[in-house]
């Protein structure tokens, strides 16, 4: 009876000791798929829909690039498409890496009823799609967006949230512009907010706590440039802001343990110099965001030899 007990005791243990392998084994793999550099797909994501005061309603995309670092550029056409309406109804074709919210917005007419558009996506041999709807559970609004972007995490339940509005975006100049390779093109936005939610930066990692529940961010005024579509080397200076959510150590993004947001300048006037090192047809997308809500404004640059 004793050596049966034994041998039970002894089963039970083996049991246990393979089912902690096998959930280490599945934290290992999945860790893994998190924090690969390059090779992994993007998902296209349905943000949610917003009521406008004309009766139409905007659908919002994002998406999420789950590599940590390649970029990826999808032009316009079947593997990147918006229908009906499309293929072309304002998407991104230069894909930054991770986690990309509250993108673009596709209008439709108050009559749109049970419809779909439906965002396709093509990456790395794989096709993935959104499905956007006047679905309730879908139903956003500046609350929605700002917990999303991680405001509330920085800033907590401050009734500065409830009360903030996007900033104030203007970009001087035209907004078709030409350029050549190797040369810089200036660039100034003009940025005014309402100073809310005020400037927070995101708290150090703590040992203790190693991982995040929900999505922090710091807070306060900024403005980044970056490619929305264009395939090619792109340079700015100085260098840009992280507009997607870059979550490591030691970055320069909002989203990064540590980040305080930089001094606004006393005019408004944010200049920046950008050098193209290929020739092309580019879209650059201003980013204006206080850390809650964002604005955005979009130039085309032609870039010949």
């Amino acid at each position: 009876m004793v050596q049966q007990r034994d041998r039970m005791r002894l089963t039970n243990h083996l049991s246990l000791l393979l089912a902690s392998f096998a959930l280490v084994g599945t934290m290992q793999e999945a860790l893994a798929q998190q924090s690969f550099a390059s090779g992994q797909t993007i998902s296209p994501a349905y943000e949610g829909w917003i009521k406008n005061a004309d009766g139409s309603f905007d659908l919002v995309f994002g998406y999420m690039n789950r590599n940590w670092e390649e970029v990826i550029d999808v032009p316009v056409g079947p593997n990147n498409a918006i229908e009906p309406g499309g293929p072309d109804q304002g998407q991104p074709t230069h894909f930054q890496p991770r986690r990309n919210r509250f993108v673009f917005r596709v209008n439709v007419q108050a009559d749109f009823g049970q419809q779909e558009v439906v965002w396709t996506l093509k990456t790395h041999g794989q096709i993935q799609k959104a499905y956007g709807t006047l679905k309730r559970d879908y139903y956003i609004d500046d609350q929605v967006i700002q917990a999303n972007f991680g405001a509330a995490g920085a800033a907590g339940a401050t009734p500065e949230l409830s009360s903030n509005e996007e900033p104030e975006l203007t970009i001087e100049g035209n907004a078709r512009r030409f350029a050549q390779v190797g040369h810089p093109l200036s660039l100034t936005a003009i940025v005014t907010d309402d100073a809310k939610p005020k400037a927070r930066r995101l708290a150090p990692t703590d040992p203790r706590r190693p991982g995040r529940i929900t999505t922090d961010s710091a807070t306060g005024l900024r403005l980044s440039w970056f490619v929305y579509r264009g395939k090619g080397m792109v340079n700015f200076d100085p260098p840009q802001i992280a507009s997607w959510e870059d979550t490591r150590v030691g970055r320069h993004s909002p989203w990064s343990p540590g980040w305080s947001t930089p001094e606004v300048p006393k005019d408004g006037r944010w200049k920046t110099q950008v050098t193209f090192r290929e020739p092309g047809i580019y879209v650059l997308r201003a980013l204006a965001h206080d850390g809650g809500l964002q604005s955005y404004r979009d130039i085309h640059v032609t870039v010949t030899r």
